[in-house]
């Protein structure tokens, strides 16, 4: 009787101390999970990435392309326009500047191009 009770006692004991801690083979299970895990995502994120800033671009090429046709509007003896032109009539913002030659947007004549 007394060795039942020991030996009960001693698994409660020894379930209180282990109760939330992982064993080596559990922890690289998890690990190798988590690798696996991010081996599949990682090639989708910069795929999206890439997809994010072609269309970043896209939009910045149409918002100088519009500040442009603006530009020639309000000035029809103009035959092109540079980034120069569009700064000094307030067409773009000193952000937007920045960010269309950051992205190397080229404005040749009329037309801009990314």
């Amino acid at each position: 009787m007394r060795r039942e009770v020991m030996k009960s006692h001693s698994r409660n004991v020894v379930r209180k101390k282990g109760r939330s801690a992982f064993t080596l083979i559990e922890a690289t299970v998890v690990l190798f999970i988590i690798a696996l895990l991010l081996l599949l995502i990682l090639p989708n994120l910069n795929r999206q990435r890439e997809r994010a800033e072609a269309t970043h671009r896209e939009a910045m090429v149409g918002r100088v392309q519009t500040q442009v046709d603006l530009y020639l509007n309000d000035h029809p003896d103009q035959k092109s326009v540079s980034y120069e032109d569009l700064r000094r009539g307030d067409y773009l913002t000193k952000q937007q500047l920045e960010k269309a030659q950051k992205l190397k947007i080229v404005i040749n004549g009329h037309d801009v191009k990314g």
